[in-house]
């Protein structure tokens, strides 16, 4: 019997496991993928949103501005990279301009600090690559960029360390009410806990459903984006808006905290929850809308491109709570954006109902600190030096794209909730995010595994069930 248990290891349910870790609890995270951050978390822009979007009064207000508020010492205490670049929102007619104060309006409402409108010669001092045909625009100095894998597995790691089980490979496909609180039926068996935190992206309104008669709706919103080579990186300074439409906060430019550039998102409502394929008429958009904000956009350095699902329920707001009619069933659901944002203020706010509920008492030696990976890319000569001598692993580079060596691939496989794919490797380090898109390194990164995993290479996945990366000859014939 679990005292927690939370279904989902997206941003979200690893922000929950992080908060509550705090506490003297016997939590567990089950997650139907084979490792965290597989779902909504892994496909979306890493922006750190100001908060002059969300609709005052709402939890996504409220959310929004906190969490962007937490998210430097956030950052710091799990030692993961975060930049504080701003963000700006492009009018191009002067007859919209009444929409920026508005926004504005709207930002100061919900506590965001330092907007500004601009116009004539400064725009252009802050972002000179924006297209001439911008009237104003609206600047966030406390807009941001981050890692959503680094952010997404940092917290995990964390929880981890203070005692929080991970269950993977661990698909949910029941709950119902028990004596002592829920019983959890999943893949891997039964589990049985007196509090269940329902986590679980776009597929939330599933599993609230099967315990209260409030249903949630959620429509998955599809987003497809392009990633542009790191010589295109210096192209904007900020995050680069348009004006918001009814399905979102339209189609960006945006550095990323890692040196690339970033267009997109689309914003299509669709009915199959694991679709993530690209379409030609959808990159085809992102690059017409990014063009409108520049014409200048260097389209030519994308280097690939992919798409991801939002959890947009259609009360438009966060869901978040304890559900009415079923006691100890607590919903994080509808996290759309801004949610990467909001992460580390719903950890908080969902681990307290939690807390209060099994009437918890804080840890005296909880661990709030973790040490992140160290890229020999980053440091000095003479520090690299000494890591080489003490390790050459990390003289052996893997990935020459992204300067990923050995060592640090051996970090990520075997650090806490450690890589058991390729996909897990790449969002650990980086290895085969570059621009030949893991066409060199991954026979390498594909050996380390093996031998590390000490399973055969035919048993490792690129992602998860079914994507082996080496088909086995004998279960061929």
């Amino acid at each position: 019997m679990m005292d927690v248990i939370i279904i989902g290891a997206g941003v979200i349910g690893s922000s929950i496991a992080r908060e509550l870790s705090r506490y003297q609890l016997d939590i567990c995270v089950l997650e139907k993928e084979p490792d965290v951050c597989c779902g909504t978390s892994k496909a979306n822009s890493g922006i750190v949103h100001a908060g002059h979007d969300a609709k005052p009064g709402t939890l996504k207000a409220r959310l929004n501005v906190l969490g962007n508020e937490m998210m430097e010492d956030t950052a710091r205490e799990l030692d993961i990279p975060f930049k504080r670049n701003g963000s700006v929102v492009l009018c191009f007619s002067k007859s919209e301009t009444g929409r920026l104060e508005l926004l504005k309006a709207q930002g100061e409402q919900n506590g965001v600090k330092g907007l500004r409108i601009i116009t004539g010669t400064e725009m252009k001092e802050i972002e000179p690559n924006i297209s001439d045909e911008v009237q104003a625009l609206l600047y966030a100095p406390s807009g941001g960029i981050i890692c959503p894998f680094e952010l997404t597995a940092a917290m995990a790691e964390n929880a981890f360390v203070n005692g929080t089980a991970f269950y993977f490979d661990t698909e949910v496909r029941g709950i119902e009410k028990s004596d002592a609180g829920y019983r959890v039926a999943t893949s891997k068996g039964d589990f049985e806990g007196k509090v269940v935190i329902n986590a679980a992206g776009v597929n939330a309104d599933v599993f609230n459903n099967m315990v209260s008669s409030r249903k949630l709706s959620i429509v998955p919103r599809k987003g497809e984006y392009c990633l542009l080579d790191k010589k295109a990186g210096n192209f904007v300074n900020t995050t680069v808006f348009q004006l918001p439409t009814n399905l979102g906060k339209g189609v960006l430019i945006t550095p990323t905290v890692h040196g690339n550039l970033m267009i997109g998102p689309t914003a299509e409502n669709i009915t199959d929850r694991e679709d993530t394929a690209t379409t030609a008429e959808g990159i085809a958009q992102v690059i017409d809308k990014a063009l409108k904000s520049s014409e200048k956009v260097p389209v030519r350095q994308v280097i690939t491109s992919f798409a991801g699902l939002r959890a947009h329920e259609k009360g438009r707001d966060f869901v978040i709570g304890e559900a009415e009619d079923a006691p100890g069933f607590i919903n994080a659901a509808g996290i759309d954006s801004p949610g990467l944002t909001s992460a580390p203020a719903i950890g908080v706010m969902v681990a307290e109902i939690a807390a209060k509920k099994m009437k918890a008492v804080k840890k005296t030696d909880f661990q709030d600190k973790r040490k992140g990976i160290h890229f020999l890319r980053d440091m000095e000569v003479e520090a690299a030096n000494v890591l080489i001598a003490e390790n050459p692993a990390y003289g052996r580079v893997v990935c020459r794209c992204e300067t990923i060596t050995e060592g640090e691939i051996l970090d990520a496989v075997r650090r806490p909730l450690g890589a058991k794919t390729l996909d897990g490797v790449k969002r650990r380090t980086r290895a085969g995010m570059g621009r030949c898109q893991a066409g060199f390194c991954s026979p390498r990164v594909l050996e380390i595994l093996s031998r590390e995993l000490d399973i055969p290479q035919e048993e490792i996945c690129k992602s998860g069930r079914g994507s082996n990366v080496i088909a086995d000859s004998k279960r061929e014939e």
